[in-house]
């Protein structure tokens, strides 16, 4: 099995696309998801995010406000880096074991969305493939402020504190361009599967770890073996 990273800019499309994939039949891994998982009341990065930001970013029934903690961190570096530091290591690590749990059910491939995957650095080196969705800029404004009910100034606020679309398409395999109708975006995307699904990667990797696991249980046979005679 063999990840491949979908990013993109905010509000550029990737649930879409993340949808598009799951209509046909791949295995998805939506970070957006996982984040809300790891905020739920109670856990460990809950305690910390209302230790450090307060009850301020807290909703009465005690479920995170993810509109106040957005307009705290997308205002404030230090705070946005505060927030990244807490959550992004319980995300990763919970990413990784829903990706474990795709490879044991025999999945080729899996999509796992990573929206900072270019900014952070830190899950690149898992990705085989990375794909990156784009619109228009003013399509990617318009969207952010129709989805968040904010301002102009605080939208592009928000745009530019991610790495701009130019940089990121230069280092992707795949840019899907989602400026247009869904059929197009679709069209797109099935593309991209059709040469995904036609990867030798995925056999390659499960020959090799076949004889890896073959060679471990020689092992452990010849240690029980030798531990049994004496």
């Amino acid at each position: 099995m063999f990840i491949v990273g979908l990013t993109g800019g905010i509000s550029t499309g990737k649930s879409t696309v993340l949808s598009i994939f799951r209509e046909n039949g791949v295995a998805v891994i939506d970070a957006d998801q996982v984040a809300r998982k790891v905020l739920e009341p109670g856990t460990r990065a809950w305690r910390e995010v209302r230790n450090h930001f307060g009850d301020e970013v807290l909703w009465p029934n005690g479920k995170m406000n993810r509109v106040k903690l957005g307009e705290i961190i997308f205002s404030n570096k230090k705070k946005r880096t505060k927030l990244n530091s807490i959550t992004h290591p319980k995300i990763q690590h919970e990413m990784m074991k829903m990706a474990l749990k795709c490879f044991i059910s025999g999945h080729s491939y899996i999509i796992m969305e990573v929206p900072l995957l270019f900014e952070t650095g830190r899950m690149l080196a898992f990705m085989h493939k990375v794909i990156t969705v784009v619109c228009d800029d003013d399509q990617q404004l318009e969207r952010l402020r129709n989805r968040n009910e904010v301002t102009e100034a605080r939208a592009i606020q928000r745009i530019k504190c991610q790495m701009p679309l130019d940089q990121k398409i230069a280092m992707s395999d795949f840019v899907i361009d989602n400026s247009g109708d869904i059929e197009d975006t679709r069209e797109q995307t099935e593309d991209i599967i059709r040469v995904l699904n036609m990867s030798k990667f995925t056999w390659y990797f499960r020959i090799v770890s076949f004889f890896a696991f073959f060679s471990i249980l020689i092992g452990l046979t010849h240690l029980t073996i030798a531990l049994y005679k004496k």
